[in-house]
């Protein structure tokens, strides 16, 4: 087999394979061979039917198949040996006219490669990227210890009604005339949240109730634009809802109120683990080391979008052989049309020059991609998920165990891969190029332009 790349367009090139018989032939005796001793042809023994038999009948496909097998090796051989950065996959050569594999060889086959522009990417000191420190401000920790300590409370039973209550009580549908409804709708221990009712002459009439009060209120004008609301509180279907129009009679028989954990040991230990925090001023100095670390991250993050940019721009006009890759990227998604690829190659020709240039990076910072890196950001990702639910000091053992479940799926550890890249990048690039460090505020960060 010989097998020539021309690559004189740079970006893409045309790979010729010449395939003469004895390349493949072992290859066909054997799979038919291996055919024989396993076929139960009618007439024969199993393993006995007579070879040309089984070569008139399979030989063409075989012969195929071996062929299409044997150059995918070769050229993918031939594309690692010579260091070929190709992009895609091999693409019939436009123009070739079908090959007629009945007539004897050679065969000359060719193919489309798209290659990847050249990048002449390198950072060093000379190179001069923002990097903002966003600093912790008291009012971000007051926030945070008014979410723990509201997400800590818990309901205590209170006498006289204030706003965000909530009311349980027994409902009676009314007749015109204020009496209660004979077989009309009734709703023992009814819960009502008056917070939530949409207009402020209904909302109004809860104002300063206590238990035992009977209040008069009308839901389809509570709720004006709500049937879910009305059905959900009356017990009936959203279709019995919409006719009714009657006023009801709500007699109060608890008002509860939701009372914020008190800023003790109890929330301290809640929070971090019993015995962690002694007091509120170490709580708040772990809180604030808690956010600082992830406004870190954001920092971090920044940092990498700023640096991309500023690659991007170095890079200038990334020329790519645009027919080639669009014949790829519609191969790419078969389920897709030619206006798919249209309307977002510039887009994704874009995502793939960052990918490019990022390589060429990790190159430069001689950075490799382990398993323990991968994990990492397994791990991470994990603690960030507890912490959501306000769990900051989940066992070590735990975050081990959920971080190897979410390593089990293949479409998750390949981002896992990415963030680790990048975070490792990251990482590097800030003891390579010039830092211009910027002190600011977490309101102002998030005004940035993207």
């Amino acid at each position: 087999m010989n097998i020539t790349f021309d690559n004189t367009e740079k970006v893409s090139g045309v790979l010729t394979v010449v395939i003469e018989e004895a390349d493949y032939q072992d290859n066909v005796r054997k799979a038919l061979n291996d055919y024989r001793k396993r076929a139960n042809i009618p007439g024969f023994r199993p393993g006995q039917a007579p070879i040309a038999m089984i070569k008139r009948q399979l030989g063409p496909q075989v012969k195929v198949d071996a062929i299409n097998k044997l150059v995918g090796e070769k050229i993918y051989d031939y594309i690692s040996e010579n260091k070929i950065n190709m992009l895609g996959q091999p693409m019939p050569h436009l123009g070739e006219e079908p090959i007629d594999l009945d007539a004897p060889a050679p065969y000359t086959m060719k193919f489309d490669i798209a290659v990847a522009p050249d990048m002449d990417i390198k950072l060093t000191k000379r190179n001069k990227i923002a990097y903002y420190n966003i600093t912790v401000s008291d009012k971000m920790v007051e926030q945070q210890i008014d979410a723990y300590a509201s997400r800590g409370g818990s309901y205590e039973k209170v006498d006289a009604y204030e706003d965000n209550d909530m009311l349980k009580g027994d409902l009676r549908e009314l007749n015109a005339d204020g009496s209660t409804k004979e077989d009309g709708i009734t709703v023992s221990d009814a819960v009502l949240m008056p917070a939530y009712i949409k207009e402020d002459e209904q909302k109004a009439l809860f104002q300063g109730c206590k238990t035992g009060d009977i209040i008069t209120f009308n839901p389809k004008k509570a709720y004006p634009e709500s049937l879910v609301e009305i059905s959900s509180l009356l017990k009936i279907s959203k279709e019995e809802a919409e006719n009714v129009n009657a006023d009801f009679s709500f007699q109060i028989t608890e008002i509860t109120r939701y009372k914020k954990h008190a800023v003790d040991q109890e929330l301290f230990d809640q929070v971090y683990g019993e015995g962690e925090v002694k007091d509120e001023k170490q709580f708040r100095e772990k809180i604030a080391e808690n956010l600082k670390q992830q406004l870190d991250s954001n920092s971090e993050y920044r940092f990498l979008t700023d640096v991309r940019a500023y690659v991007e721009k170095k890079l200038g006009d990334v020329k790519y052989d645009d027919e080639l890759m669009k014949r790829i990227m519609l191969a790419n998604n078969k389920d897709k049309d030619q206006k798919y690829v249209d309307d977002n190659y510039e887009a994704s020709v874009k995502e793939l020059t960052w990918h490019l240039a990022k390589n060429h990076l990790l190159e430069q910072c001689e950075i490799k991609i382990e398993d323990a890196d991968v994990k990492e950001i397994a791990k991470d990702m994990t603690r960030m998920q507890f912490m959501q639910y306000g769990m900051n000091n989940v066992p070590e053992e735990y975050i081990d165990q959920y971080a190897e479940e979410m390593l089990k799926k293949p479409e998750q550890v390949d981002n896992f891969v990415n963030q680790a890249a990048d975070r490792k990048l990251m990482k590097a690039l800030k003891d390579v190029v010039a830092l211009d460090e910027k002190e600011i505020s977490f309101e102002d960060f998030q005004k940035l332009e993207a």
